[in-house]
């Protein structure tokens, strides 16, 4: 251990200058309580041990719901906060239950038209116009948040084809279930009762010529055979013969016995 001798305070009061035998080589000590302590005799108070502590932006549980009230969801809550995701879902369920009785509520409203409420909800309008252009209606998601100004906002997101699409409505309760006005343009669509889906593009028609069967080679007509014509009985001359008169008698009379 090497011995050291004190030079002094430094210019600002915060350490002790000390040398070695080597007066080029000095050193300082920060003047703190332990050092004070030790140089008036007394007993060291334990060193606190350096602890890694990660300071969090650790949320209360209101300010838990009501960023979950405005459309956050738990992760994202988690993440912006550093907190557990444990622990904003203890306080996010209840809130997360009210925006889904929102979204619900939501689908009973009546969709606002240029001439006022329609007749049919706000469900029943989307599935007919979602069915005349040929989409599937059982798999829509439905969300709802609160706004700053403590209004609702709904979100409908469906499919077409491989592409999620997103619409969103401002939803107003009341009698008879409330009215949903649309904020953008696919929102305006789903419930125009004008809107016409635009036209498919003609497909192109190809006429496949049917090939020509094989003909099969025609089969030689045979001759059906006639019978042989009886030959004429003849005579040695060539002449036909003529019976005499007395087998002309005979045989008749032969054929009436």
């Amino acid at each position: 251990m090497r011995e050291l001798k004190v030079v002094g305070l430094a210019a600002d009061g915060k350490y002790i200058v000390r040398e070695s035998k080597d007066p080029a080589e000095k050193f300082r000590l920060p003047a703190d309580d332990r050092l004070r302590a030790a140089s008036r005799g007394e007993e060291l108070p334990p060193e606190q041990p350096q602890l890694d502590i990660t300071v969090t932006n650790m949320l209360s549980p209101k300010e838990i719901q009501a960023r979950i009230r405005a459309g956050a969801s738990v992760e994202q809550v988690a993440s912006a906060s550093g907190s557990d995701i444990a622990r904003v879902q203890r306080f996010a369920n209840p809130v997360l239950l009210e925006r889904m009785r929102a979204a619900e509520l939501a689908t009973a409203s009546h969709p606002v038209l240029p001439d006022g409420p329609a007749v049919l909800t706000l469900l029943e309008t989307i599935t007919a116009a979602l069915v005349t252009r040929g989409l599937e209606t059982d798999r829509l998601s439905w969300d709802a948040w609160r706004n700053e100004d403590s209004r609702w906002t709904v979100q409908l997101v469906w499919k077409a084809g491989r592409s999620d699409n997103v619409a969103h409505f401002r939803y107003l309760p009341g009698a008879h279930g409330g009215t949903a006005t649309a904020v953008d343009d696919a929102a305006r669509e789903l419930i125009d009762p004008d809107f016409k889906a635009p036209p498919l593009a003609p497909v192109a028609h190809i006429a496949f010529d049917e090939p020509a069967k094989p003909v099969a080679p025609e089969q030689p007509v045979k001759p059906e055979p006639t019978a042989p014509a009886e030959p004429a009985v003849t005579s040695r001359r060539g002449k036909p013969a003529i019976p005499a008169w007395e087998d002309v008698l005979l045989g008749v009379r032969s054929a009436q016995r």
